[in-house]
Formats: C-alpha cells, sequence, structure tokens
C-alpha cells in the first residue's frame, strides 16, 4: 500500500490515518497491504474549546480571551507553519478581563474584554477592547473609552514566533522562540529557510526588538476610540512572497452555492449557513495541479492530500453544485495505481484504524468504490459533459479493479486479499457497482451487464452469509472472514447499508437487504443502544469495547448519522429519520452550528449537552457536508439532469414544520424547494425545461 503522507502525528481517536510520520511502514499482508506496527501515537493537543480560524492554507488557533499566549498549539498557521505564536496585548501594563470569544464566520473570531483604568472609582470598566482575527492573522484591535475625562495610556503587543511546522507542534517537541529585529513598521524573524514579518498601522512608537514589543502611548479623548491594525506575512526562501501563479491565493468560494433553508424552525437555516461557510473555508488546492480545489479532512490536523473523505464530502454537497465533485474526482484520479498487477487500478490511500474488534481497513478500496458511484450521481446532478469524459476513464479502471478484486461470491476484500469481508465495503462495491453499471450504459461503453449479475451474486450472498438471524430479529454482521467467523458488534457502520446510491429518473439503487431486514435495521438504528440522542454512535452501548469516546467505539459520526438520516427517509423510515435529524440539529445548536467530525455518544439526558471529543477536528469536511445531506433529506430531492427530470419526495410528516430550501443547484442552475406543513413539497425555482418527476 502506498499511504498518504499527513503533516501531523496521528490521533489516539477519532478517524486519521492508522500510520503516523516515521511509522508509516510494518508487516504486510496481502497483495502489498503494508499494516502499521503497533505504537501509541503521540497524543494531540486538545482544541475542542479553541476558536479555529480557518481560510486554508490561513489558520489561526485562538483560546477564548483571545491573547495568543504560544501555550500549545494557539498561533496563526500557513500551510501548516506557525507564522506566529504570542501576541499579548496590554493597556496601561495590564492585560484586558476577557469577556467574549465567539467566531463571526469560519474565517474570522471577535473577541471582548474591558479594562478600568487608572483614576476609576468604582467597579464598572471605562475601557472596552474589541479584536478581530482572521485566519491569516491580520487583526483589528479597537480601544474604546467611556470615561469622562481624557486618557492617555500605554499600549504595547509582544510578539513571538518558533516557525515551527504544525507536526512539531502538535508533538510537544517546538523550540524556543527566535529572535526579532526590527522590520519596517514592526517586527521580523527568520529561521530555517523562513521569515516572517508583522507590520503595524499605525506604527509603533518603540519597537524593542529584544523583547519582541511595539509600543504606542495612546490618547483618547472622552467617547472616543482608537484602532491598531497588525498584519503577519510569511516568506520562504524556496518561493517568491508574491506569487502569481494558477496556485496563488485563497481557493475561491465560487465552486459552492449559497444555499439558504428557512422556515417555521430557524435551526437548518443557522446550520446549513455555517456548514456551507466551513465548507468554502476547508477548500484547498492539489499540489500537482493548482486548478483543482478539493476538501481538507479536518481543522487542525488533517489538511494533507486528497482523501476518500474529501470524495464522500464532495458527493454529500453535491446540491451545492458538482464542480467540487469534479476537481475532488480528477485529485483523487491522479492517485490511481498503474501496471497490470494485482492493484493495478486502485486509488491510493493509508491503512485506518476499524475500532476495538476488525484490523484496519484500506482508504483507498473505499475512494476506489466510490469514485464512480459519485462520478454517476454528479452526473445526475448535471456535471458537465467535459468533466464526464475526462473522469469516465478513470471510473471504468475502478470498476475493472472492482470486477476483478471481488471473489466468486462477490465479496471485496478489505484491505487485502486475507480479508476479512467487511459489510460496509460490501454496500460500497454494490453501490459501485449498479451505479457503475448505469454510467457506462448511458455513456455507451461496455460492461454494465457484467456489474449488475456480480451485484446480483453480491446480494444473494450477502443476504446468506452477512444477515444473523436472533430473537430480537437479526442483525447484519460487521465482517467475517473466508472461513466463516463473524463478528457481530452492531454500531454507526450498517447505515451503509441503507446508502444505495441514485439512478436515473428518480429512482434509487437497490440495496444489499430485502424489506423485512431494511425495516430491522432501521429499527436497531433508532434504538436507544444506537441513537444516544444526540445521533448515532459508531458501536451500540451493549457491544464489547464500547467507549462513548472511541471513534469507532461509540463516540457520535457526524458522517454516519448524516447517512443513516438520508437513508433511512429514502427508505421510509421517517419516524427514526426525524429523530436523528433532531438529535443532530440540537447537538449542532451545542456546538454554535459547527459541527466536529465526531463527539462523545454520551446517552442525552434533560439540560445536558454533548460532551465534546478532545481530539476532533472541527471544523471537518464529512461534518460541514454531513449536515447539508442530513437537511437536504427533508425534501427528497432527486434530479435526473440527463433525463430532463427532478423528483422531491419529501418527508410527509414535516418533523421541522414548514421549510424552504434555496440556492441549490440541479442541472446548473438555481434550484429552490418548499416543503409545506403537511409534508407537500413544491419547486419554486429550477432550470428551465426541467421536468417535476414523481
Amino acid at each position: 500500500m502506498a499511504p498518504s503522507p499527513v503533516p501531523a502525528p496521528s490521533r489516539p481517536a477519532g478517524p486519521p490515518t492508522s500510520q503516523s510520520p516515521g511509522h508509516s511502514s510494518g508487516h504486510t499482508s496481502g497483495a502489498g497491504i503494508a499494516f502499521p506496527r503497533t505504537t501509541r501515537p503521540a497524543e494531540l493537543p486538545s482544541v475542542h474549546g479553541a476558536l479555529l480560524c480557518v481560510a486554508l492554507p490561513a489558520l489561526a488557533v485562538c483560546a477564548e480571551h483571545g491573547q495568543l499566549t504560544g501555550e500549545g498549539p494557539e498561533g496563526v498557521y500557513e500551510a501548516g507553519r506557525r507564522l506566529l505564536s504570542r501576541c499579548v496585548l496590554r493597556v496601561a501594563g495590564r492585560e484586558p478581563v476577557a469577556l467574549q470569544g465567539r467566531m463571526a464566520a469560519s474565517d474570522r473570531a471577535v473577541f471582548l474584554g474591558a479594562l478600568r483604568v487608572p483614576g476609576d472609582t468604582g467597579p464598572d470598566p471605562a475601557l472596552t477592547v474589541e479584536r478581530v482575527r482572521s485566519a491569516d492573522g491580520t487583526e483589528r484591535i479597537t480601544l474604546r473609552s467611556a470615561a469622562t475625562r481624557p486618557l492617555r495610556l500605554p499600549v504595547e503587543v509582544a510578539l513571538g514566533t518558533d516557525l515551527a511546522d504544525l507536526g512539531t507542534v502538535a508533538s510537544g517537541r517546538t523550540g524556543p522562540e527566535l529572535a526579532a529585529s526590527v522590520h519596517g513598521t514592526g517586527l521580523r524573524w527568520t529561521g530555517d529557510g523562513r521569515s516572517v514579518a508583522v507590520t503595524a498601522d499605525p506604527p509603533p512608537m518603540d519597537s524593542l526588538a529584544a523583547a519582541g514589543v511595539l509600543r504606542w502611548e495612546v490618547e483618547l479623548a472622552p467617547g472616543a476610540t482608537f484602532t491598531l491594525r497588525l498584519r503577519v506575512r510569511g516568506e520562504s526562501a524556496a518561493r517568491p512572497a508574491a506569487s502569481t501563479g494558477a496556485g496563488s491565493g485563497r481557493p475561491g468560494g465560487h465552486l459552492l452555492a449559497e444555499a439558504r433553508a428557512e422556515g417555521d424552525d430557524p435551526r437548518p437555516g443557522e446550520l446549513l449557513r455555517a456548514s456551507v461557510d466551513d465548507l468554502r473555508a476547508l477548500l484547498q488546492r492539489d499540489p500537482a495541479r493548482p486548478a483543482d480545489v478539493y476538501l481538507a479532512a479536518g481543522v487542525p490536523w488533517r489538511c494533507g492530500p486528497v482523501t476518500s473523505e474529501a470524495l464522500w464530502a464532495a458527493r454529500m454537497a453535491l446540491p451545492l453544485g458538482t464542480r467540487l465533485a469534479a476537481t475532488t474526482l480528477r485529485a483523487l484520479g491522479r492517485t490511481q495505481l498503474p501496471g497490470d498487477g494485482a492493484e493495478a487500478s486502485r486509488l491510493q490511500g493509508p491503512l485506518r484504524d476499524a475500532g476495538p474488534h476488525l484490523p484496519p481497513r484500506c482508504t483507498g478500496v473505499e475512494a476506489t468504490l466510490a469514485f464512480p458511484a459519485v462520478l454517476a450521481e454528479a452526473r445526475r446532478w448535471g456535471l458537465p459533459s467535459a468533466d464526464l469524459e475526462e473522469l469516465l476513464p478513470v471510473a471504468e479502471r475502478c470498476l475493472h479493479w472492482l470486477r476483478r478484486t471481488a471473489d466468486r461470491n462477490g465479496f471485496v476484500p478489505d484491505p487485502g486479499p486475507a480479508g476479512p469481508w467487511r459489510a460496509e465495503t460490501q454496500a460500497h462495491a454494490h453501490r459501485a457497482a449498479l451505479l457503475g453499471a448505469d454510467l457506462l450504459d448511458d455513456c455507451g461503453r461496455p460492461g454494465g451487464d457484467a456489474l449488475r449479475e456480480g451485484a446480483r451474486v453480491l446480494r444473494e450472498r450477502f443476504r446468506r452469509e452477512f444477515w444473523l438471524d436472533d430473537p430480537a430479529g437479526g442483525r447484519p454482521a460487521v465482517a467475517r472472514t473466508q472461513d466463516g467467523r463473524t463478528w457481530s458488534q452492531l454500531g454507526g457502520w450498517a447505515a451503509h447499508l441503507l446508502d444505495t446510491g441514485l439512478l436515473g429518473g428518480g429512482r434509487y439503487a437497490p440495496g444489499l437487504l430485502g424489506r423485512a431486514e431494511t425495516e430491522q435495521v432501521a429499527r436497531l438504528l433508532g434504538a436507544p443502544a444506537l441513537d444516544s440522542g444526540w445521533g448515532l454512535r459508531s458501536l451500540g452501548t451493549k457491544e464489547p469495547g464500547h467507549n462513548p469516546f472511541g471513534h469507532r467505539a461509540g463516540a457520535v459520526r457526524v458522517h454516519e448519522t448524516a447517512v443513516a438520516v438520508a437513508g433511512l427517509a429514502a427508505a421510509g423510515h421517517e419516524k427514526e429519520a426525524a429523530s436523528l435529524l433532531r438529535g443532530l440539529l440540537d447537538a449542532a445548536e451545542a456546538f454554535a452550528h459547527r459541527l466536529p467530525e465526531m463527539y462523545a455518544g454520551e446517552q442525552r439526558t434533560t439540560g445536558g449537552r454533548p460532551v465534546p471529543h478532545p481530539a476532533a477536528c472541527r471544523p471537518a469536511a464529512v461534518a460541514a457536508a454531513g449536515a447539508v445531506q442530513a437537511l437536504l433529506a427533508l425534501a427528497g430531492i432527486r434530479p435526473d439532469a440527463p433525463g430532463r427530470s427532478v423528483a422531491v419526495h419529501p418527508l410527509a410528516s414535516a418533523p421541522l414544520g414548514a421549510i424552504r430550501l434555496s440556492g441549490l443547484v440541479v442541472a446548473g442552475e438555481a434550484f429552490a424547494v418548499r416543503v409545506g406543513r403537511l409534508g407537500l413539497g413544491m419547486v419554486e425555482e429550477a432550470a428551465e425545461g426541467l421536468q417535476l418527476g414523481v
């Protein structure tokens, strides 16, 4: 296996690569599948309580008080390098009393503080301090006086940096701060072939390089304000500071539409706005082809090469347009392995922890099976023909790998030929075969019949080999081996069995389960053992090894919860879908509508709040895109752009009351739909000639 590099060590929990830098090799099983050595990964510093300003490649990690103290991961970063670790404001020799820190947007935070000034006789502060910090370190500091007399105040900002990379910061092995020098209207630091400068407007009256301090003498009349602006700029000896190529600047948010939700419940609107904002903030360029953009898996630890999660996120964000899916597919397609060997045509990806019961799984297998399915669905949403023609050969090779890799039972082993057979992987393989066959037929390419036959065999064998009967109605096995060993642990992974994929004419592909088994899975997903009240647990509370903080052992994973909401809604199990959706909305409200990739699977109690996971990324691509998918399940939009039709199948129970979703994109044009309190859907805006289907 060719693992993808990551910029920081693996986490002890959460879905990072299971191989950390310096430990990417290990013993090999199967056809080139390298299992990681058993090591204890470095513990990452917690950022669950931090405010993260994101506009990749820029990132600012801030405590709620607003001061950058240099402690832990605090600082301003660019492309994984800490440009500024310390930025401490003092007025009249004192730090402001922190009152509030909040996110104003995905890339901007606002901090409010107050100070009593010399001569104040009561407890009321006469001076308020507002700091607005952006992801790139640009900061505006405003002092406002409510004093009845003129004030003369010394103001100083203490600055420092170690120019450490994010991996070093995460491991706690950073060195001392670098020595500063006076540079123009601020200070400059140089080290390891890099330099960074902080400039100030207005210019400081004193610049003390030895102490890293800029000073001003500020005079404030009664009711007056003073504003100070700081700008951080990094340079590398390897490249000019000012780049004019295709890769310069921040990736454009034009890839994602400005979707909106409004209705009886205001929370969907807040969550959709924040999620789209976070998705835009997570966009980053492919180093090999800067014109292609994909989503970083999550901030701050997972901003490396394109991953299968970026593809899943692009799929869930298809209602916001197909351009992100196209660029993500192109970036992933370039990782396809060449040659004629057993692994030829598989997309590359690292091994990843699969929980307490199973060996690591291969994200390259996951991406290979997802590629043709996402391309097929993107075509239904309106992918331009030029993108389809370019990407179709990669999808054909992925489907060829699927046919070659599947055994006589139709099962795809994961991670290697030795297995095991995972239920989740079979769901991905079945979806890829059916959607891939549909895609090949519509594009006049051969191979569709063979894929459908393989899917039929897989479906029949899966129901015999993976369904475990018991007095409670049965359950699907999570995995089994060729010699008959079975893993029966029930978790959120079962939601993928309901995610069948979109075919032409607004139809969903058949799933691996029959109707009775689907109804039983719906009951299991809605039961308290899996539905925590805040979302779907990755492992049920009654299963051995359950850990509410384990990312595959009991934590709530937003991606799986969103998949469950959409799959349950499509299968007609609205009660369970609505319960999970309400829990997700309540959790999002507690997280200020910026959902982390996961949080603890503790049982919800009256007056309680979801418990953060200390190692979770926030924002995360699959969490933000999962929120889009879960909310769109309310309307049940099923487009078929090649067939010039769109079907709308809203939840008849209207669990959130009336809602209007606008700013979506179907067939390349704006799309809006309204769902009334009686569960009736009405298309209000659509591309010309797009017929409403059933």
